[in-house]
C-alpha cells in the first residue's frame, strides 16, 4: 500500500495500533544515492575497519536522503499463520520555517530506481515530511519567535501574494466578514496563517480542507478568545506534530521495541538515526549504543542466510528476491506442514499478484518472509525428534534459534564479518594479503592495478610504498589464481605479504637497528684498539 503526505495523518492511528500488535517489523529503504564519491576512495574496501566504514558511510548519509521507506508489519494471528501489512511511505524532508535541507542525487541511483518504476513525482509532490530532534528543536524555538522566515522562493511568492490580497481586502471589510485564500499546499497552509496573524491583529484564520484558508476580520477581544481556544489548528504543538510527519511513526516503532528486520541494513539504520532521531555522531561506538537503545533486537537476514546457504547447499542467490524464491521452493520447506504460512492483508494484496523488486514495501515484505523461512529451517534440524517436529513453532522459538544472529548486521567487504550492536564486532578471516612489487611502470596507481587484475578476479589495492602495493581479496581462489597466473608477469612481482619483511615500519626499524649496530661495532673497535707505548 502506498502512503503519501495527503493521507498519512489519517492513517497514522491505525498504523500505530498495528505496530503495537505486531510480532516483528521488517524495514527497507531507497535513497537518492548510496556511496558518496567525494572525497575519493569513499567506497567500501576490504581494508576498512568498522570505524573507517562508519565514517565513510556517515559522509554518504549526510549527503543523500531517503526517497521511500518500506515497512512490513508481521502479525502472528494464530498457529503458524502470519498476516502482513506492507506499506510504501514516500518521504520528503520537512520544509516548514528554517528547517530547509540540502541533499544530493546520484545519477546511478536515479537511473537504477527509474528502471524499476520508481515514481519521483510522488517523492517530490506527496512526500511525507520528517525531521530529527535537532531540527524539531530549531523549529520549536522559531515558532516562539516574532518573525517567520521562509525556506523556499516558492513559499515566499505564495505568501506575498496572499498577504497583498488580504491587506487590500481588510481595509474595506466589516467585522465578521470573511474571504478565502485558495491553491495553498502542504506547509503553506500553516505559514500563511502564522504570517497573517502576526502581521494583522484584527484577523483570524482557519483551514477549510483541501488547499484553502478562510480569513475573518475580528475585533481584538474576539481575537484573544480565539487564540486561547483549544480548537485552534495553529497551536504550536499541532504545527510540530504535522511537521514531524513520519517521525511520529518512527517514535512509535522505537517505543514498541519490536524486533526490527532488514537485509544488509547498516545504511538503513544510519539513515534512521540521522533523519528521524539525531544527526549521526562522529563516534562509531556512540552510534552503536544509540541504535541498540532505539532497537534492542535487530535481525539482518543477510547475516542469517549466509549460514543457511552453507548448511543447505542452496544455489547461489545474488539478491533478496532470489533468496526468497529459493527458500519458498526448497524441499525442506514444502514438505513441512508446520512451516510458516505468510498471507498479505487484503489492502496490501498487490504484492501477492506482482513482483516489485526494489520497491521498498515489497522488499520489506520479502525480508520478513525470508526471516521466517530461515528461522524455520534452522529450527527444523534433521536430528530433531519426530514428535517435536510436528509442533508448530512460536515466534519466540524462532527468536531463540536465531540467538547467535541477533544484533549482528552484515558488514559488506571489510575487516569484520558483522557489526555487533550489543557487543564486540566479529573479525573476518580473509585470505592472506599479497604484495605487488612493480617494475618498469612509473607513476602506477591503485586504480590501474585494479584494472590489471579485473579480468581474473577482484582485489582491493592500497599503496605500501612508491613501487609496492598490498592486494586484499575475500576469496582464497582469487589469491591462488593471481599467484599462479601472474608468476611470470614482466612488470609485476607478486608474493604473499609478510609483515616482518614488507611492512615499511618494520623495514625502517631494521634499518635503524642496523645503523645502530654498525656504529656500536665501530665504536667498540676504535675504542678497544691498543695504544702505542712511549
Amino acid at each position: 500500500m502506498e502512503v503519501g503526505a495527503a493521507c498519512f495523518e489519517r492513517r497514522l492511528p491505525r498504523l500505530r495500533g498495528r505496530v503495537r500488535r505486531a510480532a516483528f517489523l521488517a524495514l527497507d529503504m531507497e535513497f537518492t544515492g548510496l556511496h558518496s564519491t567525494s572525497p575519493q576512495n569513499n567506497e567500501p574496501s576490504l581494508f576498512d575497519s568498522p570505524v573507517d566504514r562508519y565514517l565513510k558511510a556517515r559522509r554518504s548519509v549526510q549527503r543523500f536522503t531517503v526517497t521511500q521507506l518500506g515497512l512490513a508489519i508481521f502479525s502472528n494471528e494464530n498457529s503458524n499463520k502470519y498476516v502482513v501489512h506492507s506499506y510504501n511511505f514516500f518521504l520528503f524532508p520537512s520544509t516548514l520555517g528554517i528547517t530547509d535541507v540540502e541533499f544530493s542525487f546520484s545519477a546511478s541511483s536515479i537511473q537504477f530506481l527509474s528502471h524499476y518504476g520508481f515514481d519521483y513525482n510522488k517523492f517530490l509532490k506527496d512526500g511525507i515530511p520528517y525531521m530529527n530532534e535537532v531540527q524539531e528543536k530549531i523549529l520549536s524555538q522559531h515558532l516562539s519567535e516574532s518573525s517567520w522566515k521562509h525556506s523556499s522562493a516558492l513559499d515566499r511568492d505564495v505568501l506575498k501574494k496572499a498577504i497583498d490580497k488580504v491587506t487590500c481586502w481588510i481595509a474595506a471589510a466589516e467585522e465578521e466578514e470573511t474571504m478565502t485564500l485558495q491553491d495553498l499546499s502542504g506547509f503553506q497552509i500553516f505559514e500563511v496563517q502564522l504570517v497573517l496573524r502576526r502581521a494583522l491583529q484584527n484577523v483570524w484564520t482557519q483551514p477549510l480542507g483541501g488547499k484553502k484558508v478562510i480569513v475573518k476580520k475580528v475585533s481584538p477581544q474576539h481575537r484573544q478568545l480565539l487564540e486561547n481556544s483549544r480548537y485552534d489548528c495553529c497551536r504550536k504543538e499541532l504545527i510540530l506534530l504535522s511537521a514531524r510527519g513520519f517521525t511520529n511513526l518512527f517514535q512509535t516503532l522505537v517505543r514498541a521495541k519490536k524486533p526490527l528486520v532488514g537485509h544488509n541494513m547498516l545504511m538503513d539504520l544510519m539513515h534512521l538515526h540521522d533523519k528521524f532521531y539525531k544527526p549521526l555522531p562522529e563516534s562509531y561506538e556512540e552510534f552503536k549504543r544509540n541504535i541498540h537503545n532505539l532497537f534492542p533486537v535487530l535481525i539482518d537476514t543477510k547475516t542469517v542466510t549466509k549460514s543457511i546457504w552453507e548448511k543447505h547447499l542452496f544455489p547461489r542467490a545474488s539478491n533478496l528476491l532470489e533468496v526468497y524464491t529459493t527458500l519458498c521452493s526448497s524441499n525442506a520447506n514444502l514438505s513441512d506442514p508446520t512451516r510458516p504460512v505468510i498471507a498479505l492483508a487484503r489492502d496490501c494484496s498487490r504484492y501477492a499478484e506482482k513482483k516489485s523488486p526494489h520497491e521498498a514495501g515489497y522488499d520489506a515484505f520479502l525480508c520478513g518472509s525470508v526471516l521466517l523461512h530461515s528461522a524455520h529451517l534452522l529450527l527444523r534440524t534433521p536430528t530433531e525428534r519426530s514428535d517435536a517436529a510436528e509442533a508448530v513453532p512460536s515466534f519466540s522459538e524462532y527468536l531463540t534459534v536465531l540467538a547467535n544472529y541477533l544484533n549482528k548486521v552484515n558488514f559488506i567487504r571489510g575487516g569484520v564479518s558483522s557489526i555487533n550492536f550489543s557487543g564486540e564486532d566479529t573479525p573476518c578471516q580473509h585470505p592472506p594479503p599479497l604484495v605487488v612489487h612493480v617494475q618498469g611502470w612509473p607513476e602506477v596507481n591503485e586504480r590501474q592495478l585494479c584494472q590489471e587484475f579485473k579480468a581474473l578476479c577482484r582485489f582491493d589495492v592500497r599503496r605500501l610504498s612508491k613501487n609496492q602495493f598490498i592486494l586484499l581479496s575475500d576469496k582464497y581462489k582469487h589469491v591462488r589464481f593471481v599467484l599462479r597466473d601472474f608468476k611470470h608477469h614482466p612488470r609485476l612481482r607478486i608474493s604473499v605479504y609478510r609483515h616482518w619483511r614488507h611492512s615499511p615500519h618494520v623495514s625502517c626499524l631494521l634499518r635503524v637497528s642496523g645503523i645502530v649496530v654498525v656504529w656500536s661495532l665501530l665504536a667498540f673497535a676504535l675504542g678497544g684498539a691498543p695504544r702505542c707505548s712511549s
